[in-house]
C-alpha cells in the first residue's frame, strides 16, 4: 500500500509565495517521475511540473520562471516553490507519482494524492 499525501497550500495574495510539499510512504521499492497537477474551479486537470529520476525537470509554459519543482529522493518527497503567485494560480493541486512498490517491483503505478487548496487573491 503506498499513500501520497500533500501540504503547504493556503491563501496568499498576489505576486506572493507558496511551497508545498508531497510525501509518499508505505511499500516503496523505488520512484521514478513525481510531478504536480493542478485544476481551477470548471476547468480540467493540467499538468503543472514534472520531475524524474536523474533530477530532470519539466515545467508547464504558464509557470516557467515563477515555480520551481524539486525532490528529496531520502525522504520520497517532492516539493514545488511557488513565486510571484498570479490570481490565475487559484485551484486545487495535485501531487503524482510512480511508484514501484515491493510486492511488485517490475511495476510502475501511478499515485496520486488527495490535493490541496491555493488560493490567490488579488
Amino acid at each position: 500500500q503506498v499513500h501520497v499525501v500533500e501540504s503547504g497550500g493556503g491563501l496568499v495574495q498576489q505576486g506572493g509565495s507558496l511551497r508545498l510539499s508531497c510525501a509518499a510512504s508505505g511499500t516503496i521499492f523505488s520512484i521514478n517521475d513525481m510531478g504536480w497537477h493542478r485544476q481551477a474551479p470548471g476547468k480540467p486537470r493540467e499538468p503543472v511540473a514534472n520531475i524524474i529520476g536523474d533530477g530532470s525537470t519539466n515545467y508547464a509554459d504558464f509557470v516557467k520562471g515563477r515555480f520551481t519543482i524539486s525532490r528529496d529522493n531520502a525522504k520520497n518527497t517532492v516539493y514545488l516553490q511557488m513565486n510571484s503567485l498570479k490570481a490565475e494560480d487559484t485551484g486545487v493541486y495535485y501531487c503524482n507519482v510512480d511508484v514501484s512498490d515491493t510486492i511488485e517491483p517490475w511495476r510502475a503505478r501511478k499515485y496520486w494524492g488527495q490535493g490541496t487548496q491555493v488560493t490567490v487573491s488579488s
